[in-house]
């Protein structure tokens, strides 16, 4: 199954996804700034939510160009993709706690670190489970 994700095709896909990725991931790091900065909520909690919001904005884009010709349902489709977030969600936070509890890294760094990990993970599970692309 590894084979099938280094071709061409998928590393398409990839590009793609890092594209919307960039996207959503500034505008979850500016729901985050505001939830920590304006509204007073705890970093820990605000990037869960910010992630979600992030997530469900990326879905949309998923859908219709990441993995454009995806024959499966759309509520089925969204409720496997926020199986996959909440991997990736699992990461983010975990990795995003460690950082920030045993580090002196500022949060919106952390956020940025993390994300990468979490983000690979997402793609490969959606390309290969959700999507069905690779």
């Amino acid at each position: 199954m590894l084979k099938r994700f280094f071709t061409r095709r998928v590393g398409g896909m990839l590009v793609r996804n890092t594209v919307v990725s960039t996207g959503v991931f500034l505008i979850g790091l500016v729901v985050l700034w505001a939830m920590v900065e304006k509204a007073g909520v705890d970093p820990v909690l605000a990037t869960g939510l910010s992630f979600i919001v992030a997530n469900s904005i990326h879905y949309v884009f998923g859908r219709t160009w990441i993995f454009a010709g995806t024959n499966g349902g759309v509520s089925s489709g969204y409720a496997l993709f926020f199986v996959n977030a909440l991997v990736g969600l699992a990461i983010t936070v975990s990795l995003f706690w460690l950082l920030t509890a045993y580090t002196p890294i500022n949060y919106l760094v952390a956020r940025v670190l993390v994300s990468v990990f979490a983000g690979l993970a997402m793609f490969a599970l959606n390309a290969a489970f959700n999507f069905r692309q690779v």
